[in-house]
């Protein structure tokens, strides 16, 4: 079945108003009477087929008695509905909770990302991502809880059906974020989310040298109903590419990166060897300082 076209800031506008008009205790149908309107009218509405001006559109917010930031959201998209790729610029860091990101992850069939430097927000431990927020020099140190707990909403997302592949660079595996045993904590957390039976964490090996990851980690997502997309983010923005030529140039990005990464039983067994090394240096370790001498009494 051929796929619907929809774009981000369509689908975005189109549960806005959606969610308005439940929140005011209405339905369509009660909506259109209060409006004099047809009822696909309004169907054709909330579905991003058109049919209305900019002005309905601020009548039916303001009917619904819409907050004013969302209602300023609301009639920004309005005109744009149509337009494919949306860049989200946020100023100083990105927003404690993404709006539109976790909406797509909320409806999304399958995500392949990559992640060449550190361990996928999916993936984290709550220690892992408590010093990675820590170690940002713009995210604010107050925000820490509540973006755990949008952390924690967002991995709820893998008890709903959602496939994921993950493609990690080993040098991420490397990266020792907090301490030795927050290092092994998260490496034991990852074995045990790859046995999961729809995730996959599959790890590009440093022998294998340049690859065609090394611009950066991207997601890409899949639909039920809709065309594919890749999301990116940077220090400060978000990006939701759609044109079908930048969502084919990143699954090129993800052929070559599955050719070259180790299969999940041999990636698991890296991770497993990792593991194991971390345990016996803490040994040897904790044996160097039980033979050291005590020190002369003064």
């Amino acid at each position: 079945m051929p796929k619907r076209y929809s774009t981000v800031r369509g689908r975005e506008f189109g549960e806005g108003v959606r969610a308005a008009i439940s929140q005011a205790g209405m339905t369509s149908r009660q909506l259109a009477d209060l409006l004099g309107w047809q009822e696909a009218k309004v169907s054709d509405m909330v579905n991003g087929k058109g049919g209305v001006t900019l002005l309905e559109i601020a009548v039916v917010l303001g009917a619904c008695r819409v907050p004013e930031a969302e209602r300023e959201h609301l009639l920004s998209l309005f005109p744009v509905v149509d337009e494919g790729g949306w860049w989200q610029p946020h100023g100083r860091c990105a927003p404690v909770r993404s709006r539109t990101a976790m909406a797509l992850l909320a409806e999304a069939e399958t995500s392949v990302s990559w992640h060449p430097h550190a361990i996928p927000a999916l993936l984290q431990t709550d220690d892992y991502a408590r010093r990675l927020i820590a170690a940002s020099a713009t995210l604010p140190a107050a925000e820490l809880d509540d973006r755990l707990c949008v952390l924690h909403e967002m991995q709820e997302l893998l008890h709903t059906g959602l496939d994921c592949t993950f493609y990690l660079h080993e040098l991420a595996l490397e990266l020792e974020v907090g301490g030795r045993e927050e290092h092994i904590t998260q490496l034991h957390h990852l074995l045990r989310m790859a046995s999961w039976s729809r995730i996959r964490v599959l790890i590009v090996p440093a022998w294998a040298g340049a690859h065609a990851g090394i611009a950066g980690p991207f997601t890409q997502l899949t639909f039920p109903k809709y065309q594919p997309l890749i999301w990116t983010t940077t220090e400060n923005s978000s990006l939701f590419a759609e044109a079908e030529h930048a969502v084919k140039g990143y699954q090129a990005v993800v052929r070559a990166l599955d050719e070259i990464s180790l299969d999940e039983d041999q990636s698991s067994r890296l991770i497993s060897g990792r593991c194991v090394r971390l345990q016996e240096l803490d040994a040897a370790e904790d044996l160097i300082r039980d033979d050291e001498p005590f020190p002369p009494v003064q």
